[in-house]
């Protein structure tokens, strides 16, 4: 197995359709082939971002029938690389929701992981808008860890970066590797998004791959882009900005067993009950 691997993250600005958003993707991706990444990831939503759930609802397809993933598994093939397809929405049978779900292509264009986004961005973050995913988005229900000619890889989408136990599960599965697509708000990320992503890689001794969406989208949505390649001792090793284009990085996977080695804290873990609530001590002679 490959002890390095090159990484390169697509930092787009989707429109509200998938063909502008999916035409604007495709360059940047071939760009990025030939410039010799072996593992392209691409953001959360990157070919629509709605902001009306009602046309979102009516332009979501099934898998087999959505044209952008079509066009990623092609350019898979073409490029012979690995692409993450940081997260598309998808309709499932006998559900009203939609599912946001990140998928793993091959450079055969084969499919060799899915995950739907565990935790549902349902929140007012006081930038004058708020969000409700959960109004058209079905949660996931499992963690994933997917298999890579460079070691394991733990999928995530967005939010789920807030929930440091999800990522201590994946690393401890073993995931060297922590792919978070997101369209991270630009408020939230311009207070949270740095801090979180290096918490995660220093808290399991993991490389985070973080590419995150960028610009002002339909109706005004802002997202704060700074795509991230962060290391297993928390450094970052390149931020995308707040422009659209590519960020890239060879990663060194031995990095990973080194850290863990100076931090085994993904060794040290201990049970203990839930904590009640507190008991007032009453002072002596009372």
């Amino acid at each position: 197995m490959p002890n390095s691997v090159k990484v390169a993250l697509i930092q787009n600005c989707a429109e509200r359709d998938v063909a502008p958003s999916v035409a604007a993707v495709e360059p940047l991706i071939r760009t990025a082939a030939q410039d010799k990444a072996q593992f392209i990831l691409l953001p959360e939503m990157v070919a629509m971002l709605e902001p009306d759930s009602a046309k979102l609802l009516q332009k979501t397809t099934s898998e087999a029938e959505d044209p952008a993933l079509k066009t990623f598994r092609a350019l898979a093939q073409e490029t012979g690389t690995w692409i993450l397809v940081g997260s598309l929405l998808f309709k499932e049978p006998g559900k009203s929701r939609v599912v946001n779900r990140s998928l793993l292509v091959d450079p055969s264009g084969a499919i060799t992981a899915r995950y739907d986004k565990l935790h549902l961005f349902d929140v007012d973050v006081g930038d004058g808008q708020a969000y409700k995913e959960s109004a058209t988005v079905e949660p996931g229900e499992r963690a994933v860890v997917a298999a890579t000619p460079w070691g394991l890889a733990g999928l995530s989408i967005c939010y789920d970066l807030r929930f440091a136990y999800l990522y201590r599960a994946l690393a401890q599965a073993g995931a060297g590797m922590l792919t978070v697509p997101a369209a991270f708000t630009h408020a939230t990320g311009k207070a949270h998004w740095h801090v979180l992503a290096r918490a995660r890689a220093i808290e399991t001794g993991s490389f985070v791959l973080a590419p995150n969406q960028c610009g002002t989208h339909a109706e005004g949505r802002k997202t704060w882009g700074h795509s991230l390649i962060v290391n297993p001792w928390g450094e970052i090793l390149a931020d995308g900005g707040e422009e659209v284009g590519i960020v890239t990085a060879t990663i060194d996977l031995d990095q990973v067993t080194e850290a863990r080695r100076k931090i085994p804290a993904l060794k040290h873990d201990r049970t203990f009950p839930a904590p009640g609530r507190p008991v007032l001590q009453s002072k002596a002679g009372e």
